[in-house]
């Protein structure tokens, strides 16, 4: 067989396995987590923008607003794609432990941005690119050992 096809044959399936497949391999719920936290951020970070520079509500109430919609973006997500096993029953209590960790997620967001804007008088869309980075690797974890063992 062609190295070529062998070549685009090892590609086709494995982004069968990052994008359709359902399993529950670790290194292929952080990438599709990574999906989810990616568009979970365009629709926190696209908000923000537009609360705080065209409708002008202050930052902190922008970025609370903007990143609990996000949050709910990535439950969607998470538990139609990026997860496949699910640890619990009951629907209700496991969003409730997903917003729970997402909450916690906020405050970290909050104090980050305060820091980064209050007191060091940087830019808040940057700041949020760094209360980003760190919390998806909060989140990922927490839902992880808790929602999606």
């Amino acid at each position: 067989m062609d190295e070529t096809v062998k070549e685009t044959r090892g590609l086709a399936r494995l982004a069968h396995t990052l994008i359709k497949k359902r399993t529950n391999h670790p290194g292929v719920e952080l990438f599709r987590y990574f999906v989810v936290s990616a568009i979970s951020f365009v629709f926190d970070f696209g908000l923000l923008y537009v609360l705080t520079d065209m409708v002008h509500i202050y930052y902190l109430i922008s970025a609370t607003i903007s990143y609990g919609t996000g949050m709910i973006v990535s439950y969607l997500l998470s538990v139609r794609w990026a997860f496949a096993k699910r640890s619990m029953d009951n629907k209700a209590a496991e969003f409730g432990i997903f917003v729970a960790i997402g909450i916690a997620g906020m405050g970290l967001n909050a104090l980050i941005l305060w820091v980064w804007t209050g007191l060091l008088g940087l830019h808040y869309m940057l700041g949020r690119i760094v209360s980003a980075i760190i919390g998806y690797v909060w989140k990922f974890v927490a839902r992880k050992m808790t929602l999606f063992k």
